[in-house]
């Protein structure tokens, strides 16, 4: 056993992370953890920080024995000396960079190091970046930071030029399947169809083979291309899609939405079922109400991200199908729909869908109006002509 074991596909990684947490003079005091959604940035330095908590680091298992209470604690996130901040916010906001800061400068408690994980570094709004600057360039002796970002542009130059980098591949669909049926006890063809369908990310992978709703989804996502015969098709297809996003949001919210405001109410010494509260608690209630209404269009917004890659992978492997190519589909139980769409588009018309869909997420990451983002990307894909045509 190891803590090692979920980090699938990326031998090279988990070999460099295990020699600088078991060998002296090989640490480096910031971590800088990139790759494609779904490689595992978090799963690595999760498994990293166990291993330098290790109480058994000079064992005949290595660092990350998996066993251990220290790396018991660090995998359930709660040892004393480990903070991670993982934010379903659109930003990591100063004021949390500068207690993060506070924290960074304090001696570790009960294990080897003070660690700080940042799971989401590439929200950290410069003004937050900025603030942890000085922490992350002179760090205590035994403070260390692991920061996770898609990409080294996605963070200031100023903060990655601290950090060691380690980079992420894309696991095979192979090992993310295999992770399936081993850690969740997934049947094989289901394993292979989540793996596929995910396009190797983890996450996503876990949830389409565990969940019958979000492969119900995904179908409706990939059935898309072919409906899209006019305006009229357009426009309700981008409704359909804004509205599951919102649905899916509010669900979410409503779900423990009103546990977690009687808790907050509890914690400030308030009655949870009054109607009416003081000034100073109704102050903590707003700004409460202002981090769920962030938190809920955060997920709004990654809802319809994670269609849009849907919908891309109709498209790609229309244009593999094409091409001849002989690479596998992502969409294998789904290919008569691939060749309808095939068809019906050209392959420049087809790499045009693509960048129509990119130009999309580009204007949700920008903040664009999600539905008139939609609508305009639906306009924008709608079939050049009948599927019935030939185009291979």
């Amino acid at each position: 056993m190891s803590v090692f074991d979920e980090l699938v596909g990326q031998e090279p990684v988990v070999a460099e992370l295990r020699r600088a947490a078991s060998t002296p003079g090989s640490m480096t005091h910031a971590w800088l953890f990139t790759g494609p959604p779904g490689s595992g940035r978090s799963v690595a330095a999760r498994a990293f920080a166990a291993a330098l908590q290790c109480e058994r680091a000079d064992g005949p298992a290595g660092a990350g024995c998996g066993e251990c209470p220290a790396c018991h604690t660090v995998q359930v996130g709660s040892h004393p000396d480990l903070t991670v901040v993982a934010t379903s916010e659109t930003f990591i906001r100063v004021d949390r960079a500068r207690a993060l800061a506070q924290t960074a400068a304090t001696r570790p408690t009960t294990g080897r190091w003070r660690i700080l994980v940042i799971e989401d570094a590439d929200r950290l709004n410069d003004q937050a970046a900025d603030a942890l600057l000085k922490a992350i360039e002179e760090p205590p002796p035994r403070t260390v930071w692991l920061l996770c970002a898609p990409s080294l542009e996605d963070l200031l130059v100023t903060v990655r030029s601290r950090c060691r980098h380690v980079r992420l591949r894309t696991p095979p669909a192979d090992a993310v399947a295999e992770l399936l049926q081993r850690r969740d006890g997934v049947d094989v063809a289901m394993a292979h169809y989540a793996a596929r369908a995910a396009q190797s990310h983890i996450g996503l992978a876990r949830r389409l083979a565990t969940d019958e709703s979000a492969r119900a989804r995904r179908r409706a996502v990939i059935g898309i291309p072919t409906r899209l015969t006019g305006l009229g098709a357009a426009l309700t297809a981008a409704a359909e899609l804004h509205e599951d996003a919102v649905e899916g949001a509010a669900k979410a919210a409503g779900e423990d939405g009103d546990d977690e405001r009687r808790e907050l109410l509890r914690q400030l010494g308030a009655d949870p079922d009054a109607r009416t509260q003081p000034p100073s608690i109704r102050a903590h209630l707003r700004r409460w109400e202002e981090d769920r209404k962030r938190q809920s269009t955060r997920q709004r917004h990654d809802t319809i991200d994670a269609a849009l890659t849907d919908l891309a992978s109709v498209y790609r492997d229309a244009l593999v199908l094409g091409s001849g190519s002989g690479l596998d589909a992502v969409n294998a139980t789904e290919l008569d729909q691939v060749r309808q769409v095939a068809r019906a588009f050209t392959p420049e018309e087809l790499l045009r869908a693509l960048e129509t869909i990119g130009l999309a997420r580009a204007r949700l990451v920008a903040n664009g109006a999600p539905l008139l983002v939609l609508e305009a990307m639906m306009i924008g894909l709608v079939l050049p002509r009948s599927t019935t045509g030939a185009h291979g």
